[in-house]
């Protein structure tokens, strides 16, 4: 019986002139406008191309290496593929395999979609174990913590007094997450997401008034998003007089576009505008206790 576990990741495009055809797949073949489009390629050309396949390939590389077994990666909008990699692990004989979403907490646009692809193309051929969603997991909390406290100690003495932090989540559209036909139970994002958050601000040594939270990189397509903003959320912390902070992602796994501009940039800039100063904390990226999260839930999974 050959086990191994795969990890799946958004995806992204390795050069510009990809974007249109990578846009489609994340839209399943929804139009957008060509503005839309034109401010993508400008974001990914603005930082040199993402890094989130590099990234997350040197994540597996790093899993594979603490427990002994194949770590494979697969994309779901861009290659490698899920179903490529997925008849490519049948091919190596492979029988067993936990998977594992590089996005901790679960949502049906994100999670479910995931499942559903890998699901479909391992027909019977594969035994999975689906990991639904690991917001909590003890070390995936204290990697962010870790990478929080250095730079908030480091900031905090820059400033000459604590700054507080503002955690976010990648927003998703509002009918996502709302109750599907004749259920009661809304999508679990929005809850898990604020759940890592707490808990990371709780190992961190923060306490109520010394950390926030938003949804950032809400879509240019149209339609209500979740919020509050982090452009909403900056102006409010302003007028309170905030004039340093620390801006911590809390489910992105890597370094990629959201991060790289949508943060280093883009709120930046907004921030500036304010009167602010805004620092990041490191993404997790090679981080030794996430990886750590992931030989965990793997071995149990392949236990279970």
């Amino acid at each position: 019986m050959g086990d191994a576990v795969l990890l799946l990741a958004h995806g992204t495009p390795d050069v510009v002139d990809e974007i249109p055809e990578y846009l489609s797949r994340v839209t399943q073949g929804r139009p957008l406008q060509d503005a839309v489009v034109e401010e993508v390629k400008h974001r990914f050309a603005a930082i040199g191309g993402s890094p989130l396949t590099h990234l997350t390939l040197e994540q597996a590389r790093l899993l594979a290496d603490e427990i002994g077994l194949p770590v494979y990666v697969g994309m779901r909008n861009w290659k490698p593929y899920i179903a490529d990699v997925v008849r490519r692990m049948r091919e190596d004989g492979i029988t067993r395999a936990v998977v594992i979403c590089l996005a901790p907490q679960n949502s049906r646009t994100s999670v479910g979609l995931y499942r559903k692809a890998v699901f479909a193309a391992a027909e019977d051929a594969l035994e999975l174990r689906f990991v639904e969603q690991w917001a909590e997991h003890p070390d995936l909390i204290g990697a962010f913590a870790e990478r929080l406290i250095a730079t908030r100690d480091a900031f905090g003495a820059e400033a000459g007094a604590p700054v507080p932090v503002l955690f976010t989540a990648h927003s998703v559209p509002v009918r996502t997450v709302q109750p599907e036909p004749g259920s009661d139970t809304p999508d679990p994002y929005a809850d898990q997401t604020r759940l890592t958050a707490s808990l990371v601000a709780a190992r961190a040594g923060l306490v109520t008034g010394e950390w926030f939270f938003a949804f950032q990189s809400q879509g240019m397509s149209g339609g209500p998003w979740l919020g509050p903003t982090v452009e909403d959320t900056l102006r409010a912390l302003r007028e309170q007089g905030v004039a340093n902070l620390i801006i911590q992602p809390i489910g992105f796994l890597c370094d990629h576009v959201e991060i790289l501009y949508d943060i280093d940039v883009g709120f930046r800039q907004f921030a500036a505008g304010l009167g602010m100063t805004v620092k990041r904390p490191e993404s997790l990226n090679d981080s030794r206790l996430l990886t750590l999260a992931l030989a965990d839930l793997a071995r149990k999974g392949l236990a279970a």
